[in-house]
């Protein structure tokens, strides 16, 4: 206990991701797991249990053709843990059993949550674990209604499976379609917009959650962080709806592969594709048959994600839009970054700055490494990798044929994206003794 208490947040919330992932290994590796009955590979059952745990979606054997229910329910474990963080799961058993929360704890799920300040933890743990039971279980009703005429009682079951995976923005599914997940719903509005709302909803982020609870529907009340989050994720799903839908809707250009569809279908899927990419990992239309415009405006939205405090990976939408802000007010010759008429603080612009070249680094390396070593085109390794480091899910295939070296690098990946940049460096880098003297300046010429 003693030793426990002198570890950093930081430490404990690293070993407890780790913890769950061994754990998901261990169990994944028993035979019953498997539907053959005989054990899965040790990397294989790595690979997956990280994968569920970083709720990333990327798998090297198929989640409903190999995998048992009893491995299934694992992996389902795995990602509701993965995607509400070990520590809300604490939470609810200390509420279930009447434990008071200490100090060091809130500190913990402080960090674990994404929140301001400790006076705001405890009531915000509530309403994450209240509000992931209702959409979850609203979303799984909804699911069983849909699947029901292909699947009949069984429907219930895929209803809560990919509810769960889609709330935590995880991309697991168990239809077993060879083309991608949701590929036999592409005409399904049901299906495919049941799925984006909860796609949505999980990756808002709890703080925006408590702010939109507390405050109703009054904008100007928000928070400025709830207020960057829904704009730019408005844009963030239209603008690309656009896109997508003049990209692979229509004639102009190399475009038109699916121009056949009806103008709804058309809408529906283009909307979907917006949406999924940031960062769910489902997808209804077949990824190789996207244009080049396509395929690389999706690995855009993977590496934006969705939003700090959530379920979804990504360098985050207020990282994104703070490193834009910067941009502006450098190019103006102004002093300070500002969104919505507010000042962003030198100290949360370098950290964005840093996140946005962090997570830029990692992901040119492992796709250098691994385009070294095996023979995958450079447009399918980028792809692998940005959507490991995002925790997407999304493939066009590089995952399923990848070499032991492959699999490792992309297990670090997600890992590394479901703990993000900062926590890594605190863990390897970080000085625990501070500067009282600051380093004479020097002088550099850039641009």
């Amino acid at each position: 206990m003693k030793k426990r208490r002198k570890m950093s947040a930081v430490h404990l919330l690293s070993l407890g991701y780790l913890i769950a992932i061994i754990l998901g290994t261990i169990l994944l590796l028993l035979p019953f797991s498997s539907k053959t009955g005989t054990s899965i590979k040790f990397l294989d059952a790595l690979f997956t249990a990280t994968s569920a745990t970083c709720v990333t979606g990327l798998v090297t054997i198929d989640t409903a053709n190999d995998w048992s229910t009893f491995g299934q329910v694992v992996i389902l474990i795995l990602i509701q843990i993965g995607g509400l963080g070990f520590m809300t799961i604490i939470t609810l058993i200390f509420m279930a059993f009447k434990r008071n929360i200490r100090l060091y704890n809130q500190t913990i799920l402080m960090q674990s949550a994404g929140t301001i300040t400790i006076s705001e933890v405890i009531p915000l743990m509530k309403k994450i674990i209240i509000g992931t039971l209702a959409f979850e279980g609203i979303g799984a009703v909804l699911l069983t209604i849909f699947f029901y005429p292909d699947y009949g009682s069984r429907a219930i079951y895929m209803g809560v499976f990919h509810s769960v995976s889609a709330f935590c923005n995880a991309g697991f599914d168990i239809i077993g379609s060879e083309t991608g997940s949701l590929t036999p719903y592409y005409n399904n509005f049901g299906v495919l917009l049941t799925i984006s709302g909860l796609i949505i909803i999980g990756g808002l982020g709890f703080i925006v959650w408590s702010d939109i609870w507390d405050k109703k529907f009054n904008f100007k009340k928000y928070n400025l962080h709830t207020k960057i989050v829904l704009v730019w994720n408005g844009i963030l799903i239209l603008v690309p709806t656009i896109f997508f839908f003049v990209f692979e809707f229509t004639n102009i250009g190399r475009s038109g592969t699916f121009y056949e569809f009806s103008v709804p279908q058309k809408i529906l899927n283009s909307l979907f594709l917006a949406i999924s990419p940031r960062t769910a990992g489902f997808n209804a239309l077949d990824l190789d048959k996207l244009t080049d415009s396509g395929i690389l405006l999706t690995i855009l939205l993977m590496f934006i994600g969705g939003n700090s405090g959530s379920t979804a990976g990504g360098i985050k939408v207020t990282t994104a839009v703070i490193v834009f802000a910067n941009v502006i007010a450098m190019a103006k010759g102004k002093e300070d970054a500002t969104v919505m008429k507010q000042t962003i603080p030198n100290k949360i612009v370098k950290q964005s700055s840093a996140l946005l070249l962090s997570y830029l680094s990692i992901a040119l390396l492992a796709t250098i490494i691994i385009s070294a070593t095996q023979e995958l085109t450079l447009e399918e390794t980028l792809f692998e990798v940005i959507s490991a480091i995002g925790t997407v899910g999304l493939t066009l295939g590089a995952t399923a044929k990848a070499v032991p070296l492959t699999k490792i690098i992309l297990i670090v990946l997600m890992y590394f994206g479901r703990l993000g940049a900062f926590t890594l460096f605190d863990l390897l880098f970080k000085d625990k003794t501070s500067e009282m003297l600051r380093k004479p300046e020097g002088k550099v010429l850039v641009g």
